[in-house]
């Protein structure tokens, strides 16, 4: 464990049908909580009035969801998105106050071969050159998809990780990672200071969990199945803890407060001596 504990943090796509109506109340909401951070999406073209939202409340915005690849993104409903330059991007990400722009998904298809895999790799490299001019690192989040196919016999995000530039870091779902059938423990220690962030996420596992079909049973933080607490102990270079629900039948913004609270007491056990990182 770190000798500093990971900021917990809470990625806002969670909540974003309360934040769209209501920015302000939204935030409100979450520092109540607890949270002094968190982690955007779709923050380029909107960075200055969630900065100021978040200002308002003492909450800051250090990783940030943004696409990094692909150029074009095919949506839900059949439409295609143009993702912003990296110039764009990076500025953005630096008026908001960014630490680490991560790019959230890269489609199945890029990840069964080793070819498509040095294609993904090489675009992050490149990103991260650009990124830091900025001041900027940059990141890649996994779903299942970019673990379940074996490229001489390692999960395809490991194979990643051995082309990426050192700058290039790794945000772990572990929900996402213990659907596709990896340890998560020796995973983590494999992959070492690679992994600064992770997503803090939970439910039942069972066969056939994809991001084909989202499930809608995620539990808050230590009520599932998911190896929450060892593999938090594991992530020896971990920054920010950050909790996030793809599919969940409750009330949010109580199913975050649960996650945040088994958190912060469950960094605090793993790490004692740990007085700064953990929000109030």
């Amino acid at each position: 464990m770190t000798t500093v504990a990971p900021r917990i943090s809470l990625q806002l796509y969670t909540v974003d049908k309360a934040l769209a109506p209501d920015l302000d109340g939204g935030v409100a909401r979450l520092a109540a909580i607890g949270f002094d951070t968190v982690e955007a999406f779709a923050f380029v073209g909107r960075a200055a009035q969630l900065r100021t939202a978040f200002d308002a409340h003492g909450i800051s915005a250090r990783t940030g969801h943004a696409f990094l690849v692909e150029e074009s993104i095919p949506l839900p409903d059949g439409t295609v998105m143009t993702a912003p330059s990296y110039a764009e991007t990076f500025a953005e990400a630096s008026a908001l106050g960014l630490e680490i722009v991560i790019d959230p998904f890269v489609g199945p298809d890029h990840w069964t071969t080793r070819e498509g895999v040095e294609r993904v790799a090489a675009r992050l490299n490149a990103a991260a050159e650009e990124a830091a001019g900025h001041g900027l690192r940059v990141g890649y989040h996994n779903h299942d998809h970019e673990l379940r196919p074996r490229i001489d016999g390692k999960p395809a995000l490991q194979v990643l990780a051995e082309m990426l530039d050192p700058r290039v870091v790794l945000e772990l779902d572990l929900y996402w990672a213990s659907a596709a059938g990896i340890d998560l423990v020796p995973f983590i220690e494999e992959l070492g200071d690679r992994i600064v962030a992770v997503h803090v996420k939970d439910g039942p596992m069972r066969e056939g969990i994809s991001t084909a079909q989202v499930p809608t049973d995620q539990t808050p933080a230590g009520q599932g199945d998911v190896q929450l607490a060892d593999a938090l102990a594991a992530a020896s270079a971990l920054e920010y803890a950050v909790i996030e629900f793809d599919g969940f039948d409750g009330e949010i913004f109580d199913g975050v407060e649960q996650s945040y609270r088994w958190l912060r007491a469950t960094l605090a056990g793993s790490d004692a001596t740990a007085t700064t990182g953990v929000s109030a």
